[in-house]
């Protein structure tokens, strides 16, 4: 597995010992994720747009309508792209060394609009089966119009960085002395039972690649 660019902007200037340059720790944090943001100016002013993404190889999958602007601003810049998990909060003796362990990325670049036929259907399947595995498979495909009124980014993920915290806190000496709670709070992302359609028929089951995604 090759190591992630290491450039001006990918290398951490503040707590450099939580970066990791093992690229496939960058793809485990982006297929972990279902909504990056995707940072681009248009018109002048900066916008940040949650986004629905999927990863090929080293390529990221960008997701939307041919009507959003930051789609359509950004094959003419350069761009930042974020991915973040928060795994717990980090409760110390101080309010000063409260902090949180996560795992994030970010990824730099100017991304390409995909006009290939193919390989634009390749990438909504990417973003599908990121948010929802198997459910390209089971689903209708896009019609013509639809494929017209969708758009796709591809972006290399070459300039990357990766930034994680993990473990509990880190207090002062003379803090440990204080009877004062100390520790981790796991965050999880869990799923629920689904809600079926009003509009479903009847004897239509869940999918079991849908029913398995549910925590017990």
């Amino acid at each position: 597995m090759t190591a992630l660019s290491s450039t001006a902007r990918t290398r951490l200037g503040r707590l450099p010992e939580r970066a990791a340059d093992d690229r496939s720790v960058l793809h485990r944090i982006l297929d972990d994720g279902m909504i990056c943001h995707l940072g681009v100016i248009v018109d002048g002013s900066p916008r940040v747009i949650p986004t629905a993404y999927g990863r090929l190889d080293d390529t990221l999958y960008l997701h939307g309508s041919t009507g959003a602007s930051s789609l359509r601003a950004g094959p003419s810049q350069e761009v930042c792209v974020t991915v973040t998990h928060v795994d717990g909060l980090v409760l110390a003796r101080s309010l000063f060394h409260h902090s949180i362990n996560y795992r994030s990325a970010v990824v730099y670049g100017t991304p390409r609009i995909v006009t290939d036929p193919d390989e634009k259907l390749t990438g909504l399947r990417v973003v599908t089966e990121n948010l929802t595995p198997g459910q390209w498979d089971v689903a209708r495909g896009p019609t013509r119009k639809e494929m017209a009124a969708v758009s796709v980014l591809a972006l290399s993920l070459d300039e990357a960085s990766v930034k994680i915290r993990q473990g509990g806190p880190s207090d002062d000496d003379e803090d440990y002395a204080l009877d004062i709670w100390a520790g981790v709070l796991p965050v999880h992302q869990t799923f629920g039972t689904p809600s079926p359609d009003p509009a479903l028929r009847p004897g239509i089951p869940v999918p079991g690649h849908i029913a398995r995604r549910v925590t017990s």
